[in-house]
C-alpha cells in the first residue's frame, strides 16, 4: 500500500510512540483505534473551520492564522503530564527556531472549557511560550473543533473522584493554508519535530 504523504512524513515518529490516551465516562463517538487509522492514513481531511475565543478574550477562527506553519494541540490545564511536557517542548522547539519561529504559530485548544475559563488560559498559557495561544468556547464548539482535527476524548473520572479527560495527545502540523501536513506523537521532542517543520519553512 502506498502511504500518503503525513504518513510518509511522521510514521517513524510514530513507531517509538503509540497512540497515548491521557488517562481519566462518555460513550467515545469514534474509538482511539479509528481515529488512530483515519491520522495514519489520511483517509479523511483533518482540519477546518472554527470559532473560538483566545485567552485574551477575543473571538478567534482559523483564519486569523493563515500565512503561518500551525502547531495544534488539544488538551487541558488540569492534565497532570502528557499535556504540560508536549507544551513545554512545543516551546523548546519554538526557542530553537529563533527569528524562523515567527513563521510558527502554537495554539492550545482546551477539551475542559468548563473549567478552562479565558481568565485561567491567561495564566496558564505564557508558562510556556509567549507565542502559545490558549483557544476555549462553548463545549460545542469545541466538540466541532476536535471532531474536525479527528481528536479523541471523554470525560472520566480519577481515583480521587476528580474529573479527568482522557484524550489524544497529538500535535498537528498545518501548512500556511490550513492544510494538514501531518502529526508529532505525545513525547515529541523539540529536535525531531524541527526535522519535520524545518522543510516547510523554506516554502512559504
Amino acid at each position: 500500500m502506498r502511504r500518503s504523504k503525513p504518513a510518509a512524513l511522521l510514521l517513524s515518529l510514530l513507531a517509538s510512540h503509540p497512540m497515548m490516551p491521557v488517562k481519566g465516562a462518555e460513550p467515545a463517538r469514534r474509538s482511539a483505534a479509528e481515529l488512530m487509522d483515519v491520522l495514519m492514513w489520511n483517509r479523511e481531511p483533518v482540519g477546518g473551520p472554527f470559532t473560538l475565543v483566545d485567552h485574551q478574550g477575543r473571538g478567534r477562527t482559523e483564519a486569523d492564522f493563515r500565512g503561518k506553519l500551525l502547531l495544534v494541540y488539544f488538551g487541558y490545564t488540569s492534565c497532570p503530564d502528557i499535556c504540560p511536557t508536549d507544551l513545554m517542548e512545543i516551546a523548546r522547539a519554538l526557542t530553537l527556531l529563533g527569528t524562523e519561529a515567527d513563521s510558527v504559530q502554537p495554539l492550545f485548544v482546551t477539551l475542559d472549557p468548563e473549567r478552562d475559563t479565558v481568565a485561567h488560559l491567561a495564566e496558564y498559557v505564557p508558562n510556556f511560550s509567549p507565542r502559545l495561544v490558549g483557544l476555549t468556547g462553548e463545549p460545542g464548539a469545541i466538540r466541532r473543533a476536535a471532531d474536525a482535527y479527528r481528536v479523541f476524548f471523554e470525560r472520566g473520572v480519577g481515583p480521587n473522584g476528580d474529573r479527568t479527560i482522557d484524550h489524544s495527545a497529538f500535535i498537528y502540523l498545518m501548512d500556511r493554508s490550513g492544510a494538514y501536513l501531518g502529526f508529532f506523537p505525545p513525547g515529541t521532542s523539540a529536535e525531531r519535530m524541527l526535522t519535520i517543520i524545518r522543510p516547510h519553512l523554506a516554502h512559504p
